[in-house]
C-alpha cells in the first residue's frame, strides 16, 4: 500500500471553490480500481491549507490514477487556486 500526502495553501477566498473541484475529484476517484481511500482534509489552524490524503494498493493504480480523464481535467483547475506548488510526499508501510 502506498500513502500520498499532497498539501496545498490556497489563494484568499478560494476554499470553497478548492473544495467543490475537490470532492467531485474524490467521487471519480474512489471508484477507480486500486484506490483504498481518498479524502480531503482542512487544516484547523490555517483553514487556507487543504491536504489530499489517499491510500492505493500500488504504483499501477497510482498511475493509472495520474493519467485518469477527472485528474488530468480537475487538477489544473486546482493548481489555478494555489500559491505556490502543491507538496506531494508518499508514503509506503514499514
Amino acid at each position: 500500500m502506498i500513502t500520498i500526502v499532497a498539501k496545498s495553501l490556497l489563494k484568499k477566498g478560494k476554499t470553497e471553490e478548492f473544495k467543490i473541484l475537490a470532492e467531485e475529484l474524490m467521487k471519480e476517484s474512489r471508484n477507480e480500481k486500486g484506490c483504498i481511500s481518498y479524502n480531503l482534509y482542512e487544516d484547523i489552524n490555517k483553514c487556507n491549507t487543504l491536504t489530499f490524503i489517499e491510500e492505493w494498493q500500488n504504483e499501477e493504480a497510482i498511475n493509472l490514477h495520474n493519467n485518469s480523464k477527472h485528474f488530468t481535467n480537475i487538477v489544473p483547475k486546482l493548481v489555478d487556486l494555489q500559491e505556490g506548488e502543491t507538496e506531494v510526499n508518499l508514503y509506503k508501510m514499514v
